[in-house]
């Protein structure tokens, strides 16, 4: 079987559960070896108190094919952050991709509550936890990064650059939290670019997460039962269709051609041709723009 990242080194930095585990999984499946970074663990439980751990996603990235190393962080920590690169360093020598996927913020967040009417301390928060864990953990691992030519950062983040441009995304907090991400890349890619290394920002689209099967009662295996309360919920997609996209980016011999740019699982999937674990190719933000968002019925023809 084809390993075209064999030799190469991640570190995933949020990979406990959702995308950043998918991302994982995916890299390892392309023979990367693998840092995993989150605050779950066996021994310790973060806030979420949710059961997925970064051990159990080193695991799967090393039966996947690859080489899973867990390694607990909490990125708001710049001491921990600097131990965790040194480790890197120490061990491998090298970093070929950073995903930056520290979120933590789905307890914190109130729909459609004005920023006067929000819980201060949990705004503030969330700011720290979306936007502050990653230029920590750029600030330490880039040196890394830089060392050999032909690294790859991706932020991750939820929407497109045009999408978020034109759209209010949940309240005051969330929206900022997620344009800062859009504009990290771009500020990443004017940084790296001249130095030989790229920055992306990347959005999955409607995330079967953990989480999310959780919300709407279901588990993977029949997450389609939840589409007669959600229609819109046929478009959703697996994590590990975002980590395919992250694997075929660092791949990608030429991908400095994205440098800066704003891209999206459903895009990346038509440029390299990969596809979800059902063999679809959802195109969820070219569908919540022109059936969604637009009122219209929900139908995935042609979407998925």
């Amino acid at each position: 079987m084809s390993a075209p990242l064999e030799g190469k080194v991640a570190l995933v930095a949020g990979a406990t559960r959702g995308a950043g585990r998918g991302i994982a999984v995916e890299l390892g499946a392309a023979g990367a070896t693998v840092y995993v970074t989150g605050r779950s663990t066996r021994a310790r439980r973060s806030e979420y108190d949710r059961p997925e751990t970064i051990e159990d996603t080193a695991d799967l990235v090393t039966a996947a094919g690859g080489h899973g190393i867990a390694v607990p962080t909490d990125h708001l920590d710049p001491a921990r952050v600097r131990a965790l690169v040194d480790r890197v360093a120490d061990e491998q020598g090298r970093l070929d991709v950073l995903v930056n996927d520290i979120w933590g913020g789905e307890n914190l967040f109130e729909w459609d509550t004005t920023v006067w009417d929000h819980d201060l301390d949990n705004g503030l928060r969330l700011l720290r936890l979306a936007v502050e864990t990653h230029a920590i953990t750029s600030h330490h691992a880039l040196p890394l990064l830089l060392r050999h030519p032909g690294g790859l950062v991706v932020e991750m983040t939820d929407g497109t650059a045009d999408y978020n441009r034109d759209t209010y995304r949940v309240n005051f907090f969330y929206d900022l939290a997620k344009a800062s991400v859009l504009r990290m890349a771009f500020a990443l890619g004017h940084e790296l670019g001249p130095r030989g290394a790229t920055a992306v920002a990347l959005t999955p689209g409607w995330l079967r997460s953990e989480l999310m099967l959780d919300h709407h009662g279901v588990r993977e295996e029949n997450w389609r039962d939840a589409v007669e309360r959600s229609p819109h919920f046929a478009i959703s997609e697996t994590p590990r269709y975002v980590g395919r996209a992250v694997a075929a980016l660092a791949a990608d011999p030429d991908v400095a051609r994205w440098n800066g740019r704003s891209l999206s699982s459903g895009a990346l999937a038509a440029e390299y041709g990969f596809t979800d674990l059902d063999g679809s190719r959802p195109d969820a933000w070219r569908y919540l723009v022109e059936v969604q968002d637009a009122g219209r019925p929900a139908d995935v023809t042609g979407y998925r």
